[in-house]
């Protein structure tokens, strides 16, 4: 077909929209934290796209269409979030659970087995799902498992096993 019959307008519309988001095929586990900040971040995004629709033809398309593809990933991450209940005793490193452990020089690292959006390395908050997840999810206190990284294997021991949060 010749470049003649084509709308430039529709062509450049088409090459101008966000690559939707990829959604995970995990589980989407969360803890009750995890899903009010779903909750959050879909009110949160709903504002701005209605922010952008007041706008008009003022308003930046370019952003209007990023922040509807996020929403569309989120409240698709919401409604398909399990949220996963906390019993009182840890008697095992479930998602929720926060898990002290050892690496084989004794240095101590505290984290908490959470769903994928809530994970925030930064806070201790690990993905049930990343490799240090997956060695821990299960544990009991007093286990050695193998961590895979990408820096290496490191033997680690499960400490502690809490259901609260930090103090």
């Amino acid at each position: 077909m010749s470049r003649a019959f084509v709308n430039e307008d529709n062509a450049a519309a088409q090459a101008d929209q966000p690559v939707e988001r990829q959604v995970s095929t995990q589980p989407n586990y969360v803890t009750p934290q995890g899903l009010a900040q779903l909750q959050a971040k879909v009110a949160e995004l709903q504002s701005q796209i209605n922010d952008q629709s007041t706008k008009g033809e003022l308003a930046d398309k370019q952003r209007q269409a990023d922040l509807e593809r996020d929403w569309r990933y989120f409240n698709h991450r919401l409604q398909s979030a399990q949220v996963v209940s906390l019993s009182a005793s840890a008697d095992k490193a479930r998602i929720g659970t926060w898990v002290t452990f050892a690496n084989e020089h004794d240095q101590q690292q505290r984290v908490q087995l959470v769903g994928e959006d809530q994970a925030d390395a930064t806070q201790g908050l690990i993905n049930w799902g990343s490799p240090l997840g997956q060695a821990l999810l299960g544990t009991s206190i007093g286990d050695e498992v193998l961590w895979s990284r990408p820096a290496g294997d490191c033997l680690i021991e499960v400490l502690d096993l809490q259901n609260s949060l930090p103090v």
